[in-house]
C-alpha cells in the first residue's frame, strides 16, 4: 500500500504531489477494464468527481465503468447511458478507483476481485487501506484531487470535463461560502470557468429541486426543535411523513442546510428514517466539529459536515444519542 497526503507537516503537498503522480501513472499504464466508484449516497462532490474522471480516462482510450445512482436534482451533471447500475462482481484485471470515499463506504461495485484499488479521498477518517491511497483532508473536495489528477494525466479541459468537475467543488463548498473555501478552491474554480461553461446557468440548475421536495419540506420544518439554548437545532423525517406524501421525488439529503442557517445554532442535524434505523446529517459553524459528533455515533465525515447511521434504534432513541454527543462537542469546544 501506498498511503500520500495524510500528514499535516510543511511538506504535505509535496507528498500529495506524488501520490497523485503514482496514481496517474497506474491509471495511464493500467491494460484492463477500471470501474470508478464512490461512497453510498453519492452527493454532489462523488457524482461530480466519478463523472470527471470516468471521461477523462474515456479519453484515454480506457474501458471504464461507472456504475453510479446520482440523486434527481444531480442526474444532469451525467449524460444518457454514462452511468450503469451496481456491480455485483468485477471482471478480470479490473481497476477500481473509489473516490470520495474509504473502501468501507464505497459503493457501486463489490472491493474483493480488483486487481489493483487506487483511493482518492478528502476525509481526515480515510484509514488509507488501497493499493494507491491518496487521503488529502486539506482538500475542500474530491473534485479538486481529480482535478489535479487530470492536469497530471495531460487532458486539456473543455467543459465537458470541466462542468461536473466545477458541480463537484461547488457542492462540497456550499457554492464557496463554507470554511473551507480556499485560495486552492478558487483558483481551480477560475481555471474551470475558463473554459467558457455557463457558470450562472450551472448554479440555478444546481438548486432546482422536485416540487415534492417542497411538500416534504414543509412537513420536515413542522418539526424544528432548537436545544441546548439554542446552539443546537434539529429537524427530521420519518416514514410515515413518506407514506402521507406517496410516492415522492423529494431530495431531502440538504435540508440540513436549511437549519444551518438558524441564528445562534453551532450544530445541526436532519435526522431521517431508513430501513435500517436513523440517518444523521450533521453540520457545524467553525470551532465545533460535526466529524467529533459522528465518530462517536459510529460514522465520519469532515469537521464541518459528517453523518451517521444508527441501526436498529427509533428516531426518538437517535435523537437522544445524538443531542448527548453534541453536548459533549459543546463542552470541549467551549463558549463561541
Amino acid at each position: 500500500m501506498i498511503s500520500e497526503g495524510g500528514d499535516t507537516t510543511g511538506d504535505a503537498e509535496a507528498t500529495y504531489r506524488r501520490g497523485i503522480e503514482r496514481a496517474a501513472g497506474a491509471l495511464r499504464d493500467w491494460a484492463g477494464p477500471i470501474v470508478v466508484v464512490a461512497h453510498v449516497d453519492p452527493d454532489g462532490d462523488a457524482i461530480g468527481s466519478v463523472v470527471t474522471l470516468g471521461r477523462a480516462l474515456r479519453r484515454l482510450g480506457k474501458n471504464v465503468t461507472l456504475p453510479l445512482t446520482p440523486q434527481r436534482f444531480l442526474a444532469f451533471l451525467a449524460e444518457e447511458g454514462e452511468l450503469s447500475e451496481p456491480l455485483t462482481s468485477l471482471p478480470e484485471r479490473t481497476l477500481l478507483v473509489v473516490l470520495d470515499s474509504d473502501l468501507r463506504r464505497a459503493a457501486g461495485a463489490p472491493i474483493d476481485g480488483a486487481d489493483m484499488v487506487i483511493n482518492l479521498d478528502h476525509h481526515g477518517t480515510n484509514p488509507g487501506e488501497a493499493d494507491i491511497a491518496v487521503v488529502a483532508p486539506q482538500k475542500a473536495a474530491a473534485a479538486l484531487m481529480v482535478k489535479d489528477l487530470i492536469d497530471v494525466l495531460g487532458l486539456e479541459w473543455d467543459q465537458a470535463l470541466a462542468i461536473p468537475c466545477l458541480m463537484g467543488i461547488v457542492s462540497d463548498t456550499g457554492t464557496f461560502r463554507f470554511g473551507n473555501t480556499d485560495r486552492d478552491v478558487l483558483c481551480a474554480a477560475g481555471d474551470l470557468i475558463a473554459t467558457g461553461l455557463p457558470y450562472a446557468e450551472l448554479i440555478d440548475r444546481l438548486r432546482w429541486r422536485h416540487p415534492d421536495h417542497f411538500k416534504m419540506l414543509a412537513l420536515v420544518m413542522a418539526t424544528v426543535r432548537f436545544d441546548e439554548g439554542g446552539a443546537v437545532v434539529s429537524v427530521r423525517q420519518t416514514a410515515e411523513m413518506r407514506e402521507r406524501l406517496g410516492e415522492t421525488e423529494d431530495d431531502s439529503s440538504d435540508f440540513v442546510n436549511v437549519i444551518r442557517d438558524a441564528e445562534g445554532a453551532r450544530i445541526a442535524v436532519f435526522l431521517r428514517e431508513v430501513e435500517e434505523g436513523v440517518k444523521l446529517s450533521v453540520r457545524s459553524r467553525p470551532g465545533v466539529s460535526a466529524q467529533a459528533i459522528c465518530i462517536a455515533l459510529g460514522g465520519g465525515g469532515h469537521v464541518a459536515a459528517a453523518g451517521a447511521t444508527l441501526e436498529g434504534v427509533d428516531i426518538d432513541t437517535a435523537h437522544a444519542r445524538f443531542l448527548e454527543a453534541a453536548r459533549l462537542e459543546l463542552e470541549r469546544a467551549g463558549p463561541p
